[in-house]
């Protein structure tokens, strides 16, 4: 077969590009430390690998977001702990307020006391994070969730709570409502309140009562009313909701005995002390009262000489107090729990995902990383193959017939 000169030189030149581009290519791997260039060096493996840096890119997307839930949670615990301390505060205030000797100004200075408690708890509960996110204000985070108008302190933020992604699989919350914290606790000891009217004038005192029966309960209000009978203190009991005397047996001009027990509907307690003709108790569902709540009427108290009938109000005043600070401080230890299992969460995801990502990365080194000792020998072996073409081509570009003539 003929081979003309113009094929000599085209399929030399050719040989000489191929392995010019086979020694570039070499050198390009060694350079970036990567054995797949472009997605024609290895299809399947180019497509596995762009997976896999996704993969490592959403999850390290993951790592952040739980960095930034852990770092609201702890000022969420923080804060908590502020109000933790405060409600503790408050609570051995009132042990003190009850101290029967001290006077109406010690009463006064306690409450003066309180007022910038009051204020205190109110910044507690308008803290912000450092983007200027209010904790306890739901949704309406840019919003400041608690108000103080004439009609006291008020709710002004949402129900949601803020969310965030810190898994494939898992939203987490990163901060509590504001009425779930401070607005949303049981008053009375869960069940029923009991309290004395404002009006009364006697000595009377009602203890917070207790269930004896949770089958026997209605539901119902009722007014214990206190009467003088031919000398004789006496009281009936009325069910407010039907308006009818308790029966069974019917509570009617009953003589009254200074703590003697109460019992009917499943319920009980303890009057001690001696009410007045005219003085009335109530007793009713625990409903919810705030912490400012709590904390206004334990001041107002405070303010009022505590002398003759004052000194029942204020025994009574405090006792529910007392009770309602210690379901408060519950539900702030509760919330507190709350923040702490997520951050022991969030702790764990961070393992986890970090064990992940790492697995992501040596798949991912597997099918990208270069063989350097492959790669090198490779290039010596082309470099050697280029400069043998390179020869071979000056060798038959120098055959010619002018050369012998």
């Amino acid at each position: 077969m003929r081979v003309s000169t113009n094929t000599l030189y085209d399929q030399g030149v050719k040989s000489m590009l191929q392995q010019q581009h086979a020694l570039f290519k070499t050198q390009q791997q060694i350079s970036t430390g990567k054995r797949i260039l472009t997605p024609a060096d290895d299809p399947i493996g180019s497509a596995r690998a762009h997976e896999l840096s996704q993969a490592i890119s959403i999850n390290t997307q993951y790592a952040g977001n739980r960095g930034q839930a852990a770092d609201s949670l702890k000022l969420l615990d923080h804060t908590l702990a502020g109000v933790t301390d405060l409600i503790q505060h408050v609570q051995s205030l009132a042990v003190t307020a009850g101290n029967a000797a001290l006077s109406d100004s010690d009463r006064a200075s306690i409450a003066t006391e309180l007022r910038g408690r009051f204020e205190e708890l109110l910044g507690l509960a308008n803290s912000a994070d450092s983007e200027a996110n209010f904790l306890f204000a739901g949704f309406q985070s840019k919003n400041q969730p608690f108000v103080q108008t004439a009609a006291g302190v008020q709710y002004v933020g949402d129900q949601g709570q803020r969310l965030v992604q810190v898994s494939s699989s898992r939203q987490m919350a990163v901060g509590e409502t504001g009425q779930a914290v401070f607005e949303r606790i049981r008053n009375g000891n869960g069940v029923f309140v009991t309290a004395a009217d404002a009006g009364n004038s006697g000595s009377g005192v009602i203890s917070p009562g207790a269930v004896t029966s949770p089958a026997g309960l209605t539901g119902d209000e009722y007014r214990i009313d206190f009467s003088d009978i031919g000398g004789v203190t006496s009281y009936t009991i009325t069910n407010e909701t039907t308006g009818a005397p308790v029966g069974a047996p019917v509570f009617i001009d009953i003589p009254f005995t200074s703590g003697d027990v109460i019992a009917f509907d499943g319920l009980q307690f303890e009057i001690r002390g001696m009410p007045a003709a005219g003085d009335k108790f109530h007793v009713k569902p625990s409903g919810h009262e705030s912490l400012f709540q709590t904390m206004q009427n334990f001041i107002n108290v405070l303010e009022i000489p505590a002398s003759g009938p004052g000194n029942a109000r204020l025994s009574n005043v405090l006792q529910n107090t007392m009770q309602n600070l210690g379901h408060a401080l519950d539900n702030v230890l509760s919330a507190r729990a709350a923040a702490g299992t997520r951050l022991q969460e969030i702790d764990a995801l961070q393992q986890t995902g970090s064990a992940v990502t790492l697995q992501y990365q040596q798949s991912l080194s597997q099918l990208e990383d270069l063989d350097y000792a492959q790669a090198i020998s490779d290039l010596m072996r082309r470099q050697t193959q280029l400069e043998a073409a390179q020869q071979s081509f000056a060798r038959i570009a120098n055959l010619s017939l002018f050369n012998v003539i």
